[in-house]
């Protein structure tokens, strides 16, 4: 795969996984509510793409390594995968009730952060192991801490 298209795909994959994690299981810990769950991942899905996606386009232009074609593959792949993953996220808290939901979301972010960190460790030569568990544990940490945020939020105003 080409160099733009997996910086774009990649950095949506990860920051669309472990963004969309963190928002959903603050949402649910904190409001206990599907409307609001489905809500935030929805604008989440289109403010954030968006977001990432210039980003990527300014950092790619910063570089002054990359022509306009590479640059716009790399916002374009971004913009893409970081929407599609993001609303994925809505498909099992529409199937499930909210805390059947937060398990499946968290299988369905892991499962898919750790496939592209191995191939992407794979590709480089790098130890599997080390590259899927330092991104397991950095998408466990942010689990951990929107949960209690969520939690001390409804604890304080619900």
């Amino acid at each position: 795969m080409r160099k733009p298209l997996l910086k774009g795909l990649g950095f949506g994959i990860t920051s669309g996984v472990i963004t969309a994690l963190g928002l959903l299981i603050g949402l649910i810990s904190g409001t206990h509510s599907k409307l609001a769950v489905i809500g935030g991942i929805l604008a989440l899905a289109v403010a954030d793409s968006l977001s990432d996606a210039v980003g990527i386009h300014i950092s790619e232009e910063a570089e002054n390594e990359h022509g306009a074609k590479e640059i716009w593959e790399a916002s374009t792949f971004t913009l893409l995968s970081k929407f599609g993953l993001t609303v994925s996220f809505i498909v099992p808290v529409l199937l499930f009730n909210l805390q059947e939901a937060i398990y499946w979301s968290i299988a369905w972010g892991l499962i898919t952060l750790t496939a592209f960190s191995a191939h992407m460790a794979k590709s480089q030569g790098k130890s599997v192991l080390k590259v899927v568990g330092e991104h397991v544990m950095i998408a466990a940490l942010v689990i951990v801490l929107a949960h209690v945020v969520g939690s001390a939020i409804y604890e304080a105003l619900g």
